[in-house]
């Protein structure tokens, strides 16, 4: 067995590494600081490593014959302007692609992921006697963009270590620190993002008979996209289809002539998002056509894949985190509708894997904040117990010389 209680040593390590992290926060795709200090831990513990996909790192800590593991943390933060009041607040800023500076915060908590994956590689450095096998540390960037794992994969990572029998990860979430949500099968969704541009003709606003208004084509193509999902799909078929940014004009009196607008759109299957996707585009052009209006431009902004867990490999990992947490601990949840590029590491191997949350507040305090959110933080010293357990849970699952 695995010994999981840190020493004091350790403690201090995994608080340290968890508060620098959240402090200095990086966008997606450009994690070079976030890199650079994961490689030097990985390099304190004497685990080999690499650059992979940019700003991505993987370590390949070895210990004599047995099962690979690979263990997936992302290590992206995000373009929000923290509020949490924490004293270790981040007050970064970063630069979007288009030029943008902007405000930086761990605000989906990769900072814990981190921390908590650093700790448990510490742990199983010291108990060598007790596993064997190798365990594959990712440390993935751009999660948020969806880009990160696709990085990885491009740049060669499963051609560069040896491939594992399965491909874990966990998040934290905004439910009672010391307990686990595991979900078997379609665990979070498949998700697309379009940018749709709509030709019309300007006129003046006091002259609408001389334009192609294009504001009002706009409004009825994302009332008529709710359809879809209302109309279109069976039932018990989840899906979400939003409309999160509409673009137009410059002027009161002036009907424009063009309008942009994203949506985001969320699907559990490969056969409903062929279904909703091309309704879509079915949609926009048709009431394009009826409005007389030029043909819209349709561009695909990013798209997660699939996280499908293995129900086999869920199950037996759901025993082990009842074994570690207690069994009223581990909850089986039905999927969400958010989304992942996790799925895309096993599925490039076509090997099984598991994903699951684990909790990250005292609830005793009342409702946590949801991620994403600029109050999103952790109670992070019972966070980072949870999520050092957890990983290593699993991990000694597969690796553990009593198996």
């Amino acid at each position: 067995m695995l010994s999981t209680a840190l020493t004091e040593d350790e403690t201090r390590t995994l608080h340290e590494n968890y508060l620098h992290l959240h402090a200095h926060p990086e966008l997606s795709m450009a994690e070079h600081g976030t890199a650079q200090y994961i490689q030097e831990r990985l390099n304190e513990l004497g685990i080999e490593n690499f650059i992979s996909g940019g700003t991505g790192v993987v370590g390949i800590q070895r210990n004599g014959d047995g099962p690979v593991i690979a263990f997936r943390a992302d290590s992206d933060g995000l373009p929000i302007k923290e509020d949490t009041g924490a004293d270790y607040a981040s007050v970064d800023t970063g630069v979007l692609a288009d030029g943008t500076e902007v405000p930086l915060m761990h605000g989906c908590g990769h900072d814990t992921h981190v921390a908590s994956a650093l700790s448990a590689a510490q742990v199983l450095a010291r108990n060598t006697e007790n596993w064997s096998g190798t365990v594959l540390w990712i440390f993935q960037p751009g999660e948020e963009t969806a880009a990160g794992a696709r990085a990885m994969l491009a740049d060669g990572l499963w051609e560069k270590v040896p491939h594992p029998q399965v491909v874990l990860g966990q998040h934290v979430f905004p439910f009672q620190t010391g307990s686990i949500a595991v979900t078997e099968g379609s665990a979070m969704a498949l998700a697309d993002s379009l940018k749709v541009t709509l030709y019309g003709k300007q006129s003046h606003g006091s002259q609408p008979q001389d334009s192609v208004d294009p504001i009002v084509l706009g409004a009825h193509i994302i009332t008529r996209l709710q359809t879809i999902v209302s109309r279109e799909l069976h039932p018990l078929s989840p899906a979400v289809i939003t409309c999160g940014t509409f673009h137009a004009g410059l002027k009161e009196n002036i009907i424009p002539d063009r309008a942009e607008f994203t949506l985001n759109i969320r699907t559990l299957t490969e056969e409903v998002r062929a279904q909703v996707l091309a309704a879509v585009t079915r949609i926009i052009n048709a009431e394009a056509v009826a409005a007389n209006a030029q043909a819209p431009l349709i561009e695909e902004l990013y798209n997660f894949p699939r996280l499908y867990n293995d129900p086999e490999q869920t199950q037996s990992l759901a025993a082990a985190f009842g074994q570690e947490f207690g069994t009223d601990q581990v909850h089986f949840s039905p999927p969400a509708m958010g989304s992942e590029d996790f799925g895309a590491l096993a599925d490039a191997l076509d090997v099984p894997n598991v994903f699951w949350m684990f909790g990250g507040f005292d609830l005793s305090n009342g409702p946590a904040p949801v991620n994403h959110s600029p109050h999103f933080l952790p109670d992070y010293i019972p966070a980072l117990d949870t999520g050092v357990r957890a990983a290593l849970a699993a991990i000694e699952y597969y690796v553990s010389k009593k198996n």
